[in-house]
């Protein structure tokens, strides 16, 4: 090899860099110097109790919370402050606490809504029929009428047909039995090897350290640790037993 090929070689911005975010809601400051690292393929996993500021690091992320210190980047481009669909063309992409289907729309009718880059429907429908064999069966279902599992199915599905660099998840076991979240946090592996990245935010650990490449404890609106699943899991009973939670939005 080249003596240079290594000065040549050029490592890829992350996806994702937040650093020094802090940002609340009005007087109220919930996170205090955030920094955060996503790269592409990767999935971090973010812990921590409730009223840690998780779901609000989420909501600064995709530009529903304003910052009032500190910087976000994609990809090496500085996008604080933007405006949700102004990042939403970036590639970041969001199902919310709640999943926030459609429950009026049938289920092709939720996937197809997403199909907005120019993939034609046939091929989006196959992606997610693929994935989520089970929604091809109730394509022609309101998706209010489907389980709470299929309905996390479907908000992964209709999230992949964006074809998203960073994928966000706020608490995707929230109200699912324990072996269906298996299988979705299963899905959520997979799902990086196209490349995209994805931040997910849960308050139970379990579900997570088997998935995450790299998980982050938050408490009291800061990292307090952060690496490696296998080296978290002594952290994270102190994180969650000495987190003293102040009532403040999660």
């Amino acid at each position: 090899m080249p003596e240079h090929a290594d000065r040549d070689a050029v490592t890829p911005a992350p996806v994702l860099e937040l650093r020094g975010i802090r940002a609340g809601y009005g007087r109220i400051q919930v996170l205090h110097g955030i920094d955060l690292v996503v790269s592409r393929g990767t999935v971090v996993g973010l812990l921590g109790p409730n009223g840690a500021g998780k779901s609000t690091t989420l909501g600064v992320i995709g530009g529903q919370i304003r910052t009032t210190a500190g910087s976000v980047s994609m990809a090496g481009r500085d996008v604080t402050g933007a405006a949700p669909d102004s990042l939403a063309r970036a590639g970041v992409c969001t199902i919310p606490e709640g999943r926030g289907i459609f429950p009026n729309l049938t289920v092709t009718e939720n996937i197809l809504m997403f199909t907005h880059r120019g993939v034609r429907a046939s091929q989006t429908e196959a992606i997610a029929f693929e994935r989520f064999p089970v929604l091809r069966e109730r394509r022609g279902l309101l998706a209010g009428h489907l389980s709470g599992g299929e309905q996390q199915m479907l908000a992964l599905a209709r999230a992949l047909a964006t074809e998203p660099a960073l994928l966000l998840l706020d608490e995707l076991s929230m109200g699912l039995a324990p072996k269906i979240v298996e299988q979705l946090y299963e899905q959520v592996k997979g799902i990086t090897a196209t490349g995209t990245a994805i931040l997910l935010v849960e308050q139970f650990a379990g579900f997570v350290l088997g998935v995450a490449d790299e998980v982050a404890i938050m408490v009291n609106g800061q990292i307090r640790d952060a690496g490696r699943p296998e080296e978290m899991v002594g952290h994270l009973s102190g994180a969650y037993l000495g987190a003293t939670t102040t009532g403040d939005p999660v």
